[in-house]
């Protein structure tokens, strides 16, 4: 995953910072059950995900004036969630199951 997060970063909107991911996201990586890259890649384009039009307009404040964290969430199958924040600072990007916040 590593080359893939470095393609992605290197056309992002804004740095990522730090990338990690909990446990259970790591799990179901090593399952196969869940390649991260597309969500991380649509996160850093500005691609909020599942959010409704106030916390996408939240995000993009955010993005502009960089005093706030970015919040996406993704619906990637009918049982699973992915939620990426990256912190006000742009210093950390986590990927996690809403379960684990």
């Amino acid at each position: 995953m590593a080359l893939a997060v470095l393609n992605v970063a290197s056309q992002a909107r804004f740095a990522p910072g730090h990338l990690v991911m909990t446990c259970g996201i790591d799990a179901l990586v090593r399952q196969g059950r869940l390649n991260p890259t597309p969500y991380l890649c649509r996160h850093l384009n500005g691609d909020w995900g599942d959010l409704d039009d106030s916390d996408r307009r939240q995000n993009d404040a955010a993005l502009r004036s960089g005093e706030d964290r970015l919040f996406s969430s993704y619906q990637v199958a009918p049982d699973l969630k992915l939620w990426i924040i990256t912190e006000w600072d742009r210093s950390v990007t986590t990927l996690l199951l809403p379960s684990e916040y």
